[in-house]
């Protein structure tokens, strides 16, 4: 009888980290909002990019805010929408009046900086029509963004920010959530004989530890279960590995959490994908989670296993 595969399980609630129901992203071009919005993807909030202020109520009126509770909105909202920008200090009233909460994240930059970034992109300028200048449009942009900027609950200058400092910036202001927990980790068995994973940022190869298969005892079971992981986890070559896996686990985890990674993918395999890989597998995500982190883990191979 073939195993039934193993579904993904997750360390943390899928519910969001408490936060406003709606945040509307505003500021410069060139400043960085389309960085702020896949911040806040990452974070867990549904985004839409340039969407007129004349609309905000009706998008919380369709996501059902406040009452969706595990619902949360972030909207970048800018002066590509011309003469319907000027509306948003009235849209904004008006979400107030029905109980939505808000917060507003202006994003800043100095004109010299804006001028290199939009040569490096080479797009133009949103404000630059006819004969204005690169300059002339910044500065229009930032003359008509400036009640924007009064209202605004954060305003981040991103001058002198590169990308993954502005996400820090973003998750200390809005998230809850821990460094650890700011990066999903996804922990999974696999064998080596039903292909090499492609999707992996690490993979630990275990076969040189026994294997339970050589046991006739052992053979059709997987590392589910409580014998073949006594089996493993009592050898003194898997106690070695496990204390200096985890060791390595204490350097390069935060390593990853300082450079900004969002997501990291963990392999661990052995021959089939059934026994060993399957044990330290579970190990290595029950490590990781003890540590703080957002973990996920699977097998991969398992219901491919041979077992009674």
């Amino acid at each position: 009888m073939d195993a039934k595969p193993t579904p993904p399980e997750t360390a943390l609630s899928e519910e969001l980290i408490a936060g406003p129901d709606l945040v509307i992203i505003t500021g410069m071009a060139g400043a960085g909002r389309t960085e702020a919005m896949h911040t806040f993807e990452d974070l867990g909030y549904f985004c839409i990019d340039n969407l007129p202020p004349t609309l905000l109520l009706n998008l919380v009126t369709l996501a059902d805010l406040p009452k969706s509770a595990k619902r949360k909105l972030a909207v970048v909202c800018d002066l590509r929408a011309k003469e319907f920008f000027s509306k948003l200090s009235e849209e904004l009233r008006l979400i107030a009046e029905a109980g939505v909460s808000y917060k507003v994240l202006f994003l800043d930059s100095r004109n010299d900086v804006l001028i290199a970034r939009f040569k490096e992109t080479r797009r133009r300028h949103p404000l630059s029509e006819g004969s204005m200048t690169l300059l002339a449009g910044i500065e229009r942009e930032r003359e008509l963004l400036a009640t924007a900027r009064e209202m605004a609950d954060s305003v981040i200058d991103t001058s002198d920010v590169d990308p993954r400092e502005l996400r820090t910036h973003i998750r200390r202001l809005f998230s809850q959530e821990t460094d650890q927990e700011s990066m999903q980790v996804s922990v999974f068995s696999f064998g080596f004989k039903h292909g090499m994973p492609i999707e992996a940022d690490l993979v630990i190869d275990v076969r040189f530890l026994p294997n339970p298969f050589y046991e006739p005892n052992l053979r059709h079971l997987t590392g589910q279960s409580d014998e073949v992981r006594a089996f493993i986890l009592n050898q003194s070559e898997t106690r070695r590995f496990l204390a200096s896996w985890q060791d390595l686990l204490k350097v390069i985890m935060p390593g990853y959490v300082r450079e900004g990674k969002q997501a990291i993918s963990i392999g661990i395999g052995c021959t089939g994908g059934q026994h060993r890989s399957v044990v330290l597998a579970d190990e290595t995500e029950r490590y990781l989670r003890q540590m703080g982190y957002r973990t996920i883990r699977a097998h991969r191979d398992l219901a491919l296993a041979e077992v009674l």
